[in-house]
């Protein structure tokens, strides 16, 4: 039996990669909602991301990027999953991306932040925020969000 051919899977090592932050709290009424932001060029859904940031570890990467982009602070807990997606850079050139995501339990929402006039925020339950990203991988990571 000859094996169809497949072009091989690029292993993340050779992947760039990012780390980001899903924000999140509790309603009053109990119920989890989940912090999407727009992103500057493409104005689409998305979480807070960002490469890496030298002296930080990812999780407290992906804690800055939540201020510096949606203006929220918190406390980051343990990696729940990681996606892909597909970045352009400068150069033209698209580069496939890993994404490694930190929930952070929001403590703060600042009126005013670094990327503010760039940005708009919106908070969300976990189904309806999977329903607007564009990454396949991401959606799924938020439909499966459960924190303690």
């Amino acid at each position: 039996m000859v094996k169809p051919h497949r072009a091989p899977a690029q292993a993340d090592a050779e992947l760039l990669a990012q780390a980001a932050a899903l924000p999140w709290r509790r309603s009053g009424e109990g119920e989890v909602q989940v912090l999407l932001i727009t992103s500057r060029e493409t104005r689409r859904w998305v979480i807070p991301k960002g490469w890496p940031i030298k002296g930080l570890k990812p999780p407290q990467t992906a804690a800055r990027e939540a201020l510096e982009e949606a203006g929220v602070k918190g406390v980051t807990a343990k990696k729940i999953g990681v996606y892909h997606y597909d970045k352009r850079l400068s150069s033209g050139q698209v580069q496939k991306v890993r994404v490694a995501v930190y929930p952070l339990r929001v403590e703060a929402e600042l009126d005013s932040w670094p990327e503010s006039r760039q940005r708009v925020r919106l908070w969300t339950s976990p189904e309806d925020a999977a329903s607007l990203v564009l990454e396949p991988e991401l959606a799924e990571l938020l439909r499966g969000f459960a924190p303690d």
